[in-house]
């Protein structure tokens, strides 16, 4: 049996939207070109700008198309930062690597803060305006935490910042399956999402930049993308993104109540196989697609053998670290790292099933068990 609870990061390509993508191969052309076959390709672009922008609630002409949410949290990043003198630049602990190790590339030049979280994993939104001066340029947050699934309060960090000069940056990758994203409501200024965590192909991603938001460009070589992303449009991986984003915004309300009873199963059968276990964070304000626990008995790293010699593939954190196995630093932020290093995550998808959270639980208890006879609990 094998049991894939590994979807925050990454999800198996969509059929439907790979089939859509090969009955879509003939639109080849290069959209810079001035021809018919490159017109034909421009319009195909266009359109999944289109529709990405409205379920963005954006404008067409604020979407960019990147390789990879990582790209787009680096153009963001480095493009406002290197934009201003030692500007002062906010973001928290428990960003995802891409916002986190990009930040601390430029504590030599600008003036960073970052704040803490509690033991749900939430900012201090007093912390936030304490923090706030007349030389904060941006302000980065991730608005569903990758490891835990926690939920940061954006509507009270909008109100914060709407008098302020700094820009918003909201990471919503792990948000936009999960919850309403619309760039109006949260009065953010830059967005990014990802296509493989939406069952689109790995190699896409979106920038949301409000109009009139200066970024400096990080690649040249051309004038695509309207000269803020230079480099041939990938106009077939654009459209499966496009594909994903309309599904998941569409089956939103349906995924939920799935991942809701996987969750909930798979924390019931834990306790009624009499696992000692902790969620780490607060069930009440995390999404349903990720929980993120605390095996007191044994560590991340054997666990994670364990069960991947029993065929469930889940994760000590985020999957940014070269397939090694470290104490997650969100869950350092939110406990200590003794705490880390004994924690797992699981993460859900649609197809998963019932009877899989209970298989999971069973496995568990097994390993559990033996640990308990060898004499190593």
């Amino acid at each position: 049996m094998s049991i894939y609870v590994d979807y925050a990061a990454t999800t198996p390509i969509d059929e439907e939207i790979l089939k859509s993508m090969l009955n879509s191969a003939d639109k080849f052309g290069n959209p810079s070109s001035i021809h018919r076959i490159g017109k034909e390709a421009k319009a195909f672009y266009e359109a999944s700008r289109k529709n990405i922008a409205k379920r963005l609630n954006a404008h067409p002409d604020e979407i960019v198309f990147t390789g990879s949410a990582t790209e787009a949290n680096n153009m963001v990043i480095r493009g406002t930062a290197d934009y201003y003198e030692r500007p002062h630049i906010i973001t928290t602990a428990v960003e995802h690597a891409s916002v986190k190790e990009t930040y601390q590339d430029f504590e030599d030049t600008c003036d960073v803060t970052y704040l803490s979280v509690d033991k749900d994993g939430r900012i201090d939104i007093d912390e936030l305006k304490d923090a706030l001066t007349e030389e904060t340029k941006l302000v980065s947050i991730i608005m569903v935490n990758n490891e835990t699934g926690t939920v940061q309060p954006m509507a009270d960090i909008k109100e914060v910042l709407k008098d302020s000069g700094a820009l918003l940056h909201i990471d919503a990758v792990q948000a936009f399956k999960q919850l309403p994203v619309d760039t109006e409501t949260l009065n953010c200024d830059f967005l990014t999402l990802s296509g493989h965590k939406l069952h689109a192909p790995k190699g896409i991603g979106v920038l949301y930049v409000r109009r009139n938001t200066h970024l400096k460009r990080l690649i040249t070589g051309g004038s695509q993308e309207r000269e803020r992303r230079a480099g041939t449009e990938n106009t077939l991986y654009a459209y499966a993104m496009m594909k994903a984003v309309e599904k998941a915004d569409e089956n939103r309300e349906e995924n939920t109540k799935v991942l809701r009873s996987l969750k909930e199963t798979l924390l019931k059968e834990l306790e009624q196989q009499e696992v000692p276990f902790e969620v780490n964070g607060d069930v009440t304000t995390q999404t349903n697609h990720i929980v993120n626990l605390y095996f007191p008995w044994t560590t991340s790293e054997y666990l994670l053998t364990a069960l991947d010699m029993a065929g469930i593939y889940a994760s000590g954190g985020s999957a940014c670290n070269a397939g090694t196995v470290q104490p997650s630093h969100v869950i350092e932020a939110m406990y200590n790292e003794d705490r880390a290093r004994s924690s797992i995550r699981f993460s859900f998808g649609e197809q998963l099933t019932e009877d899989d959270m209970k298989y999971i639980a069973e496995k568990l208890k097994t390993i559990y068990t033996k640990l308990g006879k060898n004499g190593f609990i």
